[in-house]
């Protein structure tokens, strides 16, 4: 089964964009997202197979309007729902 972040071989998506940007954050709070997904997992709360797939889990039009650290961050914050850390919309504030 295919999911959005697969999308080899399809077209209608625009010009690559393959300058290379030096800077491996733009803002923040992307840090803040990676550190902490660095630190459930040195914890044992979430893996990397479970996070690949809860980010593969967003609906499609919700995954193509985000930038690449709001999926981490959308993916994270399912998992930990799922696994009972936190309640159901606690981060939506």
């Amino acid at each position: 089964m295919a999911r959005i972040n697969d999308v080899g071989g399809t077209e209608g998506f625009g010009a690559i964009d393959t300058t290379d940007d030096a800077e491996p954050f733009h803002a923040d709070w992307e840090a803040r997202v990676v550190g902490l997904f660095n630190a459930l997992r040195a914890r044992g709360i979430v893996n990397t197979n479970e996070f690949r797939d809860a980010i593969e889990a967003i609906p499609p039009v919700a995954y193509l309007s985000m930038p690449y650290y709001e999926r981490w961050f959308t993916a994270l914050t399912a998992l930990l729902e799922r696994k009972g850390v936190i309640e159901p919309g606690e981060l939506d504030d």
